[in-house]
C-alpha cells in the first residue's frame, strides 16, 4: 500500500469533497494530477466525507457495487474513483429509486463512457500541429511530440536537386525538384 504525507492526504480530501459536492469530476481530478485510484480513504473517512453510512460502505462492498482497494491487514482503503461511485450509487438508489442491480449497470456503463472519453481525448488532445510517423510499408501513425524528435529533426538539412520533366513509369512528371534529407 502505497504512503502519502499528510500534506498530500489533505489535498486528495480537498478533492474527494469537491467530488462529492459536484464542484469537481474524475477528469478534472486526473488532469491536475491526482492519481484517482490510489487508494487513500479509510471507511470512516469516506463515510464522513460523503455522508454515507460505515455499515453502508461495507454492505456496497460485500454486494460488488463499490469495492475498495484492501490494506496488507485486510482494511478498505476507497480512491477518488470509489468516491465517485459511492456519491453516484447513493444518488441514483436513493434519490432516483433505481435497485441496487440497476445502479450496479449504469455505474459500470459510466465508467466505459469514462474510458471511452480519455481515449478520445488522447487520440484528439494533441496542441498545435500533429505529428506523423510513417514506416517502410507506407503506414502511418500519429505520435507525440518528443525533445528527442526535434533533436533529430534539427540534425537534418534539405537539399534540392532539380530534376528534368519526363515521364516515370508511363506517368507524365510536371516536378522538377526534390527533396533529399540527410544528415549533418
Amino acid at each position: 500500500m502505497t504512503r502519502i504525507s499528510p500534506a498530500q492526504r489533505k489535498l486528495y480530501e480537498m478533492c474527494a469533497t469537491a467530488i462529492v459536492a459536484k464542484r469537481a469530476n474524475l477528469e478534472g481530478a486526473a488532469g491536475v494530477g491526482f492519481d484517482i485510484d490510489l487508494p487513500v480513504f479509510s471507511v470512516g473517512k469516506v463515510g464522513q466525507i460523503a455522508e454515507i453510512h460505515p455499515q453502508t460502505l461495507r454492505q456496497y462492498d460485500r454486494q460488488g457495487l463499490v469495492v475498495p482497494g484492501r490494506t496488507e491487514g485486510g482494511s478498505r482503503r476507497y480512491s477518488l474513483r470509489d468516491v465517485d461511485r459511492l456519491v453516484q450509487a447513493q444518488h441514483l438508489s436513493q434519490d432516483e429509486g433505481i435497485n441496487l442491480n440497476g445502479v450496479m449497470r449504469i455505474l459500470e456503463l459510466e465508467e466505459e463512457n469514462r474510458q471511452l472519453r480519455h481515449e478520445v481525448q488522447e487520440l484528439t488532445g494533441v496542441t498545435g500541429f500533429s505529428v506523423f510517423t510513417a514506416d517502410m510499408n507506407g503506414s502511418i501513425t500519429q505520435t507525440s511530440r518528443s525533445h528527442r524528435a526535434r533533436h533529430w529533426r534539427g540534425q537534418l538539412h534539405a537539399e534540392v536537386h532539380a530534376l528534368p520533366a519526363g515521364e516515370i513509369d508511363g506517368v507524365r512528371s510536371r516536378s522538377k525538384s526534390m527533396v533529399l534529407w540527410r544528415a549533418r
